[in-house]
């Protein structure tokens, strides 16, 4: 959705905006060289993302830095820089394209490859530790609170009675025959969920993620925005939840008090648009854009 995104940060006032999964720098180089008042400070925890970035970096002298490590230290590399305020940040959550087409990352139930998963190599927890030490009712619960998976006892299970299981194909294959055969029918590849259940317990991804977007959202300047892309029911709840707070903050500021006057209150923040999907013309060019989900606040106070 880069149209969309660059979109979204047409109006942001002239300054830094924050690329928080900076992936392969596709959002990044578009709003470089779409708004020539703009600096990007991108972010990723992926050491072959950051080599990319910064050799990406030398086009754009001046506009582009680039941090290695996770969304949720925002703040810290924002004074590392520097930098007191931003104009937006953007976090296009998930597995990006490279992640996925790199058969030895482990991602992809499409490929053969180590059971990893890992979106910073240097970490120790991978996919194997919980594919094969994990209970079978830890990994139901992964199952149900990151992916929302119906049938996480049945998987989980199987999962268990299969160790070792060697590879991601040899997951895929448990994972399908655990699912009852109508159900594999519909919905596309059945090891979707289980994969991105995983890896999202691999990498931490819902722990940290309310913590990075209340940074960001401190972090702007009035008339900021804040853009996220969700692929998954669970992190759109937790955007959801973080936008929602946002607001309520400005509505609650905004009850008469002795100590304000009516005048002098301003609301702190509130959604932009309700929630976008990726255009038909997108789905055609990657489908893998099928669940995502645009959803932006601005920042309209303090």
């Amino acid at each position: 959705m880069v149209n969309e995104i660059v979109e979204a940060f047409a109006t942001v006032p002239p300054g830094v905006v924050v690329d928080a999964t900076l992936g392969g720098a596709g959002h990044t180089t578009a709003l470089l060289d779409q708004y020539e008042w703009m600096s990007v400070l991108g972010i990723d925890r992926d050491a072959i993302a950051i080599a990319h970035a910064r050799e990406v970096a030398d086009r754009y002298p001046g506009r582009f830095m680039v941090e290695h490590g996770r969304f949720d230290r925002v703040e810290e590399f924002l004074q590392k820089n520097a930098i007191a305020e931003i104009s937006g940040a953007l976090f296009d959550l998930g597995v990006s394209s490279p992640q996925l087409d790199r058969a030895e990352r482990g991602f992809s139930y499409r490929l053969a490859g180590p059971l990893d998963m890992r979106m910073d190599p240097s970490q120790l927890l991978t996919a194997a530790t919980i594919v094969n030490t994990y209970d079978a009712e830890t990994i139901a619960e992964i199952l149900r609170r990151n992916a929302d998976e119906r049938y996480a006892f049945r998987i989980a299970t199987a999962i268990v009675a299969a160790r070792p299981i060697i590879d991601t194909m040899h997951l895929a294959s448990v994972v399908a025959a655990a699912i009852p055969a109508p159900a594999r029918r519909t919905g596309g590849n059945p090891s979707k969920r289980t994969f991105q259940a995983i890896r999202i317990e691999v990498n931490a991804e819902l722990d940290v993620l309310p913590k990075a977007l209340n940074g960001a959202i401190e972090a702007t300047v009035v008339g900021g925005r804040i853009a996220v892309l969700t692929y998954h029911s669970g992190e759109d709840r937790i955007v959801k939840d973080v936008f929602g707070a946002a607001e309520a903050r400005g509505k609650s500021s905004a009850q008469p008090s002795p100590y304000h006057h009516p005048d002098s209150i301003r609301r702190y923040a509130q959604r932009v648009k309700a929630p976008r999907r990726p255009s038909a013309a997108e789905l055609d060019r990657n489908p893998r854009a099928k669940s995502a989900r645009l959803r932006v606040l601005e920042k309209v106070g303090r």
